[in-house]
């Protein structure tokens, strides 16, 4: 059964909780299921011993739905108690009342059956117990339901990290927007302070040597490439987002390039203004990659 027709399309958090239960003839069940975020998938089902048989099938269910995160599944079942379901083995009673007589018959001076004899004789009350299939039958149509709830928990979550992120994008967009007017004149300003500074050092260095030295050192500080790369890596981010599914490994992949690119971005800088929205620009991937360790 698919948990949610949408799901291949939706972004889902990896944290999520749902609970559910149900009263049946034998007793009564009930669910539980939450979730942090994993590397992988890992399940952890608690019940009771006599419902152990059905984890396979149980696990199986969760498989479907979930791919990464760690998921703990706790299942409580209680029997119906002596008041509320048991009910006389009727059979019993009567060739009990049978043996009496037969028992009175030949012996008078025997003490009849009391109430209490009667009640406590083995056998005589039925508790009802649920069959197998009655208990799968139960615990299948629980974990779909609580499954349905849990995914859309983890939907709703989903989206407000889209949201998260999405801000945080325009925000590195807009930093590397503003740095771009600022990179040509920084070099240049730049290199003017080392002509004349090299200029003034090297009395009898030939003026075109200083200018490629200056040309080659101007190379090492352009930041356009960075730029770029910086706007690939966004561009590709705001797709991934769009098209959704299970992104968090491949997000947390971008934010490790993101991340490299902000560095050389700083490291290469010669301008107070670039520098500034380096480290603006880590601090928001930073945030990012804080928040997309919960995405699946």
């Amino acid at each position: 059964m698919p948990v949610n027709s949408e799901a291949h399309t939706m972004i889902l958090s990896m944290t999520g909780y749902a609970n559910t239960s149900a009263d049946f003839a034998a007793g009564s069940l009930s669910l539980e299921l939450r979730a942090v975020n994993h590397r992988y998938l890992d399940i952890q089902l608690r019940m009771p011993e006599e419902l152990r048989v059905f984890e396979g099938a149980l696990r199986e269910l969760i498989s479907s739905a979930l791919q990464r995160g760690k998921v703990e599944c706790r299942i409580n079942y209680a029997s119906r108690d002596a008041q509320s379901g048991t009910t006389l083995n009727r059979d019993l009673l009567q060739q009990l009342s049978v043996w009496n007589k037969e028992v009175q018959a030949a012996m008078p001076d025997a003490r009849t059956l009391s109430v209490n004899d009667v009640l406590r004789w083995n056998g005589m009350l039925q508790t009802p117990a649920a069959s197998a299939d009655e208990l799968r039958a139960t615990l299948t149509v629980l974990m779909q339901t609580a499954l349905l709830e849990f995914s859309a928990s983890r939907a709703r979550e989903g989206e407000k990290l889209k949201e998260f992120l999405s801000v945080r994008l325009e925000k590195i967009e807009t930093l590397r927007s503003d740095v771009m007017p600022h990179v040509p004149a920084a070099i240049a300003a730049y290199e003017a302070r080392l002509i004349n500074r090299l200029t003034d050092a090297l009395q009898n260095a030939e003026d075109e040597r200083i200018r490629q030295e200056i040309t080659l050192f101007a190379s090492k500080i352009d930041v356009d490439e960075e730029l770029s790369r910086l706007a690939s890596h966004l561009s590709e981010m705001r797709r991934i987002l769009k098209q959704g599914g299970a992104v968090g490994k491949r997000l947390d992949f971008l934010m490790q390039e993101l991340n490299r690119e902000a560095n050389t971005l700083g490291s290469k800088s010669v301008d107070a203004e670039v520098s500034r929205s380096a480290m603006e620009m880590k601090i928001l991937i930073e945030q990012m990659r804080e928040q997309i360790q919960n995405l699946e």
